[in-house]
Protein backbone atom coordinates (compact mmCIF):
# COMPACT_ATOMS: atom_id res chain seq x y z
CA UNK A 1 0.00 0.00 0.00
CA UNK A 2 2.64 1.95 0.47
CA UNK A 3 4.34 1.72 -2.25
CA UNK A 4 0.99 2.37 -4.24
CA UNK A 5 0.74 6.11 -2.50
CA UNK A 6 4.37 6.82 -3.19
CA UNK A 7 3.79 5.74 -6.70
CA UNK A 8 0.40 7.75 -6.93
CA UNK A 9 2.23 11.01 -5.44
CA UNK A 10 5.00 10.82 -7.85
CA UNK A 11 2.86 10.73 -10.61
CA UNK A 12 1.20 13.67 -9.33
CA UNK A 13 4.35 15.74 -8.67
CA UNK A 14 5.02 14.76 -12.60
CA UNK A 15 1.61 16.11 -13.80
CA UNK A 16 2.41 19.31 -12.39
CA UNK A 17 5.88 19.92 -13.10
CA UNK A 18 5.11 19.48 -16.81
CA UNK A 19 2.04 21.56 -16.83
CA UNK A 20 2.34 24.74 -18.00
CA UNK A 21 1.39 27.85 -15.62
CA UNK A 22 -0.38 30.70 -17.45
CA UNK A 23 1.27 33.35 -15.70
CA UNK A 24 4.23 33.68 -13.28
CA UNK A 25 3.69 35.14 -10.15
CA UNK A 26 6.21 38.28 -10.00
CA UNK A 27 7.24 40.95 -7.09
CA UNK A 28 5.39 44.41 -7.60
CA UNK A 29 8.48 45.82 -7.94
CA UNK A 30 9.48 43.71 -10.67
CA UNK A 31 5.85 43.38 -12.37
CA UNK A 32 6.86 45.11 -15.37
CA UNK A 33 10.38 47.05 -16.42
CA UNK A 34 8.52 50.18 -17.50
CA UNK A 35 6.11 50.60 -14.56
CA UNK A 36 8.39 50.20 -12.16
CA UNK A 37 11.08 52.14 -13.77
CA UNK A 38 8.83 55.24 -14.81
CA UNK A 39 7.35 55.17 -11.01
CA UNK A 40 10.71 55.66 -9.90
CA UNK A 41 12.73 57.86 -11.93
CA UNK A 42 10.56 59.24 -14.52
CA UNK A 43 10.95 63.01 -14.70
CA UNK A 44 7.60 65.54 -15.65
CA UNK A 45 8.28 67.53 -18.78
CA UNK A 46 9.67 70.51 -19.14
CA UNK A 47 9.46 73.32 -21.01
CA UNK A 48 12.06 75.60 -23.12
CA UNK A 49 13.66 76.75 -26.65
CA UNK A 50 14.67 73.95 -29.05
CA UNK A 51 17.09 74.13 -32.41
CA UNK A 52 17.78 72.38 -35.08
CA UNK A 53 21.39 71.19 -35.64
CA UNK A 54 23.49 68.90 -38.41
CA UNK A 55 26.93 68.42 -37.73
CA UNK A 56 27.46 69.27 -41.75
CA UNK A 57 25.66 68.23 -44.26
CA UNK A 58 26.18 64.97 -45.92
CA UNK A 59 25.75 63.95 -49.17
CA UNK A 60 23.64 61.12 -50.84
CA UNK A 61 24.50 58.04 -49.29
CA UNK A 62 26.72 59.17 -47.26
CA UNK A 63 25.10 59.23 -43.44
CA UNK A 64 27.01 61.18 -41.23
CA UNK A 65 29.40 61.90 -37.86
CA UNK A 66 28.51 59.54 -35.28
CA UNK A 67 26.26 60.45 -32.28
CA UNK A 68 26.71 59.57 -28.64
CA UNK A 69 24.94 56.26 -29.40
CA UNK A 70 27.02 55.22 -32.19
CA UNK A 71 24.52 55.61 -34.94
CA UNK A 72 25.68 57.60 -37.70
CA UNK A 73 23.52 61.14 -38.03
CA UNK A 74 20.75 61.26 -40.54
CA UNK A 75 19.41 64.72 -40.90
CA UNK A 76 16.47 62.41 -42.79
CA UNK A 77 15.59 60.68 -39.41
CA UNK A 78 12.80 61.99 -36.31
CA UNK A 79 16.23 62.32 -33.82
CA UNK A 80 17.15 64.73 -31.01
CA UNK A 81 19.90 65.81 -29.02
CA UNK A 82 18.50 66.05 -25.08
CA UNK A 83 20.93 66.71 -22.06
CA UNK A 84 20.77 63.34 -19.89
CA UNK A 85 17.72 64.16 -17.04
CA UNK A 86 19.79 62.36 -14.10
CA UNK A 87 22.32 60.00 -13.78
CA UNK A 88 19.79 56.57 -13.60
CA UNK A 89 17.64 57.84 -16.22
CA UNK A 90 18.31 58.14 -20.12
CA UNK A 91 15.34 58.27 -22.06
CA UNK A 92 15.51 56.69 -25.80
CA UNK A 93 12.61 59.08 -27.02
CA UNK A 94 10.38 61.98 -26.03
CA UNK A 95 7.55 63.84 -27.00
CA UNK A 96 7.93 67.64 -28.06
CA UNK A 97 5.31 69.96 -28.35
CA UNK A 98 4.01 73.18 -29.73
CA UNK A 99 0.97 75.02 -28.96
CA UNK A 100 -0.39 73.04 -32.68
CA UNK A 101 1.97 70.41 -33.12
CA UNK A 102 3.62 66.94 -31.61
CA UNK A 103 5.94 64.42 -32.03
CA UNK A 104 7.80 61.94 -31.40
CA UNK A 105 11.51 61.75 -31.51
CA UNK A 106 14.09 59.38 -31.06
CA UNK A 107 16.97 60.38 -28.69
CA UNK A 108 20.26 59.27 -30.06
CA UNK A 109 22.52 62.10 -29.15
CA UNK A 110 24.10 64.72 -26.40
CA UNK A 111 23.29 68.19 -26.33
CA UNK A 112 22.09 70.83 -26.45
CA UNK A 113 25.26 72.78 -26.70
CA UNK A 114 23.83 76.28 -26.27
CA UNK A 115 22.66 77.68 -23.18
CA UNK A 116 18.94 78.14 -22.82
CA UNK A 117 17.54 75.62 -25.21
CA UNK A 118 16.64 72.08 -23.47
CA UNK A 119 16.69 70.01 -27.22
CA UNK A 120 18.00 69.89 -30.47
CA UNK A 121 16.04 68.69 -33.31
CA UNK A 122 17.44 67.05 -36.06
CA UNK A 123 16.51 68.54 -39.63
CA UNK A 124 13.43 66.41 -40.46
CA UNK A 125 11.87 67.12 -36.46
CA UNK A 126 12.50 70.62 -37.09
CA UNK A 127 11.03 70.97 -40.51
CA UNK A 128 7.78 69.79 -38.84
CA UNK A 129 7.73 71.91 -36.57
CA UNK A 130 9.36 74.93 -38.53
CA UNK A 131 8.33 73.98 -41.96
CA UNK A 132 10.24 76.60 -43.70
CA UNK A 133 13.24 76.51 -41.07
CA UNK A 134 13.41 79.80 -40.96
CA UNK A 135 13.07 80.93 -37.62
CA UNK A 136 16.16 78.60 -36.45
CA UNK A 137 14.55 78.66 -33.10
CA UNK A 138 11.41 77.50 -31.39
CA UNK A 139 11.15 79.26 -27.90
CA UNK A 140 8.49 77.58 -26.27
CA UNK A 141 8.28 73.59 -26.64
CA UNK A 142 7.12 71.29 -24.54
CA UNK A 143 9.30 68.06 -23.79
CA UNK A 144 8.26 65.02 -22.16
CA UNK A 145 10.88 61.57 -21.82
CA UNK A 146 8.68 58.52 -22.72
CA UNK A 147 9.35 55.21 -20.52
CA UNK A 148 10.35 52.21 -22.63
CA UNK A 149 11.89 51.50 -26.47
CA UNK A 150 8.55 50.69 -28.30
CA UNK A 151 7.72 54.43 -29.95
CA UNK A 152 7.82 55.26 -33.02
CA UNK A 153 9.11 58.06 -34.28
CA UNK A 154 7.26 60.74 -36.21
CA UNK A 155 4.05 62.78 -35.95
CA UNK A 156 2.17 62.19 -32.91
Amino acid sequence: MLRQMSAAFCGVAIIFSCVPTKAAVRPAHLATRTQAHSDVTKPSPFIGATSTYNPFRPGPGEGGKLTASGENYSASSWTAAIQTVGKAYRPRFALVETADKRAVVKINDVGPLKPGRIIDLNEQAMQYFDPTMQRGVIKSVKVTPLPGEEWIAGPA
